[in-house]
């Protein structure tokens, strides 16, 4: 592949639907290696649209609309970097050769929704998952729970389709269900009336597997994987990761099967985020992202290359390295307040704190729960990563300009 001159007639140009945190470190990797880059967002000022080439904002979940924005900038590759798209459009586009969507406009399609991902995982490819079944309303997901062959107690239920853990709840008694069906149904992006119910699982620790299928010398996909991070969530949030995460000999060997053979039915190139629960030697699938992960964040600062450097060089037929250069960990900076106009403090106490680093997502506008930043730190170990990265994010707050 021959790449061009950014802001030339011979540019490179790629369009990241979504420019959120994630997409931000995405656009930035794939302007070191001189691609020209088209950031698209449902909102201005983005994080990704203050270092983009160029700066779209529209709503990504019209398929008119988003099949006027591709046909007018004419990008040599498409790139989802959120769920909340009109997948279809993608499908139809590729089908007809007006663009092609990394990985795949299919594996876009399937994982927009946990639907879609899970009926893949456990009906066709028959890989290990929790029992699961799905509800359109109050009544069926009483059902779906308490019915003969329900799901039972304790369960987890998430909004078909939603990202960072938003809408999602574990539910321990009939006395829950009404507050998660409201809480699932209202914190979908698109599809606002249909839920996920999933049997509980007791694992001891879950994990992403980042998974690159990207192109050997021969130009033949070969899949790659990154050491398995581990991950803390509250209320489905990640809050802070950390890489790598200890597993049996067994457990990782069956997690790369579980990684490969869904990535592999996904295909294309790139870099997903498969998300795994684990009982020693026991893996389960759960989901997988066909994109950088949040959890993955880690990885600037403990790989040689990000999984966002992965996956543009991916993306682009380049070789990868997804080695491991240190421990490290991150730990996510909230928001903690409501509103525009915001300074973050305490950022020079952060970075006294040996082996940190930050990442400052600059999003115009915080909530209480809202990511708007992410401390990472090197350890000589994970346990020394993770206590600094939990003191530096713990020195950073917001405040009113």
């Amino acid at each position: 592949m021959r790449i061009g001159t950014p802001l030339s007639p011979s540019a490179t140009r790629v369009m990241l639907l979504g420019a959120g945190e994630l997409g931000k470190e995405v656009i930035i990797a794939l302007q070191r290696l001189g691609v020209e880059v088209v950031a698209v967002d449902r909102y201005d000022g983005a994080p990704g649209h203050q270092v983009a080439h160029y700066a779209q904002t529209i709503d990504m979940a019209d398929g008119v609309v988003l099949a006027r924005l591709i046909d007018s900038e004419k990008p040599l590759l498409v790139v989802p970097e959120i769920e909340a798209i009109a997948t279809e459009t993608l499908l139809e586009l590729e089908a007809a050769g007006l663009c092609r969507v990394i990985p795949t406009a299919r594996a876009a399609h399937l994982t927009m929704n946990r639907e879609g991902i899970r009926r893949l995982a456990a009906e066709e490819l028959r890989l290990p998952t929790s029992s699961y079944a799905f509800a359109d309303s109050l009544k069926d997901l009483r059902v779906a729970v308490e019915g003969k062959d329900g799901i039972g107690y304790p369960c987890v239920v998430k909004p078909v389709m939603s990202s960072s853990g938003k809408g999602q709840s574990k539910i321990d008694s009939a006395e829950d269900l009404a507050g998660a069906w409201h809480y699932a149904s209202t914190g979908g992006r698109v599809d606002k009336g249909r839920v996920i119910v999933e049997g509980f699982i007791d694992f001891d620790y879950e994990v992403t597997l980042l998974t690159v299928r990207a192109l050997d010398e021969n130009g033949q996909v070969e899949t790659h994987f990154c050491e398995p991070i581990g991950h803390l969530q509250v209320k489905g949030d990640y809050v802070e990761s950390w890489q790598p995460q200890p597993m049996s000999a067994v457990a990782l060997r069956r997690a790369r099967e579980i990684a490969a053979a869904v990535t592999g039915n996904l295909g294309g190139q790139g870099l997903f985020g498969v998300e795994l629960f684990v009982k020693g030697d026991t893996v389960w699938f759960s989901e997988v992202s066909p994109r950088p992960h949040d959890t993955g964040m880690v990885t600037l600062i403990s790989q040689r290359q990000s999984e966002f450097e992965l996956h543009a060089r991916a993306i682009l037929g380049l070789s990868v390295d997804t080695s491991l250069r240190n421990p490290g960990a991150s730990a996510v900076i909230y928001g903690g307040m409501e509103g525009g106009g915001l300074c973050y403090e305490g950022v020079a106490e952060a970075l006294r704190i040996p082996g940190t680093d930050l990442r400052l997502f600059g999003k115009p506008a915080a909530f209480q729960r809202r990511r708007m930043g992410v401390a990472l730190a090197e350890g000589k170990d994970t346990d020394e990563a993770r206590r600094r990265a939990k003191q530096a994010a713990g020195k950073v707050r917001l405040t009113r300009a």
